[in-house]
């Protein structure tokens, strides 16, 4: 078995449109929950059980005015996905995923720098903001070797809203995570 790191070929990126919903929804799931997210180092499969999201979820970032929802290929290929939404002088970065076999090829980093350079030529906004489940040390750490920071800001999660995935653990909780972009 051949174990030499892939090369990274082309990235393109494109805003998704409703035809791209199942798949879309499939790439999600397959990078946060169930078995097939162990591939990956993303999974959030010990913290949260069910959905992470759905098909009106997707369609909502889709048609959603001052959203964008990237579809990341290479050669022609799904691999990854990234919401930017416009917020004033920031945009917001989220619905991140890429396809959980592909984890750790650096395609990561490459995609949050595109999705960022997208959002200046966008909208000429001069921050990127996230939220990440503080409990997700790791995933913190990996932004912050992006060069976000940790705001201390907390948002509540959305416990009994199923459509966010039922939590295994009772203290979940969202940080803003925020990078200047200029």
């Amino acid at each position: 078995m051949d174990t030499a790191p892939r090369p990274v070929g082309e990235l393109t990126y494109r805003d998704a449109t409703p035809a791209d919903t199942t798949a879309l929804v499939m790439l999600i799931e397959s990078a946060y929950r169930g078995d097939s997210s162990r591939t990956g180092w993303t999974t959030e499969a010990d913290i949260l059980e069910g959905q992470r999201t759905d098909a009106q979820g997707v369609l909502d970032v889709i048609e959603a005015p001052g959203s964008r929802l990237l579809v990341v290929e290479r050669e022609g290929d799904l691999i990854a996905c990234c919401q930017i939404e416009h917020r004033g002088e920031a945009a917001y970065f989220g619905m991140f995923a890429v396809a959980p076999g592909l984890q750790g090829e650096g395609l990561g980093r490459r995609i949050i720098a595109g999705a960022e350079r997208i959002a200046c030529e966008t909208w000429g906004v001069s921050q990127m903001q996230m939220t990440v489940i503080t409990v997700r040390e790791e995933l913190i750490a990996w932004y912050e070797r992006r060069g976000y920071r940790r705001t201390g800001k907390l948002i509540p999660f959305p416990y009994g809203d199923e459509r966010f995935g039922i939590p295994q653990r009772d203290d979940l909780t969202f940080e803003l995570l925020v990078k200047p972009l200029v």
